[in-house]
């Protein structure tokens, strides 16, 4: 029996007799020229018109591939400190039109070049405004200023003081963050500062371009004298945990609570209906934003995940002794590091180009309905104003029966004012 079953001993693979799972030992085992290598499939280049391929091929019709072109939004790992976010082209459709017949419009404003001013907590951020234009109200055709965050919050509050209250609505500006620009001020250039920095560049950008498209807002003296002038006025009132910032929270509190306790009897179903459609929007575009957020920090952990598979399997492949597992595993590993691209490519598109725009989508809408609650403060000025009217002259109906000239005037007077 030992004799019978040796050679069958001898016919089996020498691979499969030994021990080491980083492949054969050459010294020990030859490996015969006709055999086939399992992974010769994986590192062979076929080419599309070899007749190998062609055999491999089923008979079956397949659909055409279309390649997909690079775009510019690959950002390698190692660069994030060169990313600069996309521009959104927020154009209506009349403006589309107007382009395609030849109309181009006579503005267009860059915020660029953000640059740290100063050491410590009192540091702060300046961005250079740059404008192109041939509007006859502008001194020149191409200009461009330095100008802080706090500034951009001045000039909205200025125009929002001026034109809220006949009914315009004004587009909102950024929000302050006092978290992300102490990081800036106290703490070392890293990517969350450097993401934080390009992501607030983006919106004072978006943020003037929306505001320069309104003809009433355009004309405004100050938002020329933001554009053109080289020095400014300080803007006050814009810190967050200043006096008059913990007076504007005091206010806000105090509009939610009047809010809440006028009941503004609606006689126009115009208003009513757009009320409500802008409630509904709100709560929506709200819901989706967590969404699109969540998204984002998935899509984020997934590149980071796959990055770090893709540096094990290149390590991988180059620990293994086998030379064509060994190219197998550093093609996985280039394969992997550019799918890696690819979900950062994808993050970015989505944070950019959805998630900031929702933001400010909700940021408009929580204007347009600002302008609703100003609306509903003046009618309630209103009725007060009637109820006081009714009082007085209650009262000079009293004077006149009581038949007192002296004080009968002044009622009178009190009336017409």
């Amino acid at each position: 029996k030992q004799s019978s079953s040796s050679p069958e001993l001898a016919s089996l693979p020498a691979e499969d007799l030994s021990t080491n799972s980083n492949g054969p030992n050459p010294a020990e085992i030859t490996l015969d020229d006709d055999r086939e290598d399992l992974f010769a499939e994986a590192t062979e280049e076929v080419s599309l018109d070899s007749p190998e391929r062609d055999s491999m091929l089923s008979p079956e019709p397949t659909p055409a591939i279309t390649p997909v072109a690079p775009t510019a939004l690959i950002v390698p790992r190692m660069e994030l400190k060169n990313i600069t976010a996309p521009v959104i082209l927020d154009r209506s459709r009349e403006e589309i039109e107007e382009e395609a017949n030849g109309d181009l419009f006579d503005i267009e404003i860059n915020v660029s070049d953000p640059e740290k001013v100063g050491d410590g907590m009192n540091a702060y951020m300046a961005y250079r405004v740059t404008t192109k234009t041939s509007l006859s109200m502008f001194h020149k055709n191409e200009f461009s200023v330095k100008r802080r965050f706090s500034d951009f919050l001045g000039l909205h509050s200025k125009l929002a003081t001026k034109y809220m209250h006949v009914g315009y609505i004004v587009p909102p500006a950024p929000e302050k963050s006092i978290v992300g620009m102490t990081k800036v001020k106290v703490g070392k250039e890293d990517s969350s500062s450097t993401e934080f920095v390009e992501k607030r560049r983006a919106a004072l950008e978006r943020y003037l371009q929306r505001t320069v498209k309104h003809p009433t807002l355009l004309q405004d003296p100050d938002l020329r004298q933001f554009l053109e002038s080289s020095e400014l006025p300080r803007a006050v009132n814009t810190q967050a945990l200043s006096g008059a910032g913990i007076l504007r929270m005091v206010n806000k509190a105090a509009d939610a609570v009047n809010k809440m306790t006028i009941k503004m009897n609606e006689s126009d179903a115009w208003f009513e209906e757009k009320q409500q459609q802008f409630e509904n929007l709100d709560q929506q575009l709200r819901k989706l934003h967590t969404s699109v957020e969540a998204l984002v920090c998935h899509r984020k952990e997934l590149s980071a995940n796959t990055a770090a598979f893709a540096k094990s399997a290149a390590m991988l492949g180059n620990s293994e002794d086998h030379t064509a597992l060994s190219r197998a595993l550093s093609q996985l590993a280039e394969v992997e590091e550019k799918i890696d691209h690819l979900h950062q490519e994808q993050a970015f598109a989505d944070f950019y180009v959805f998630s900031e725009l929702l933001g400010d989508y909700i940021r408009l809408i929580a204007a347009v309905k600002g302008v609703f609650d100003h609306r509903m403060k003046c009618w309630q000025k209103w009725q007060d104003a009637q109820v006081t009217l009714q009082k007085k002259r209650e009262a000079e109906a009293k004077l006149q029966l009581a038949n007192k000239p002296d004080k009968l005037q002044q009622a009178k007077d009190e009336i017409k004012e």
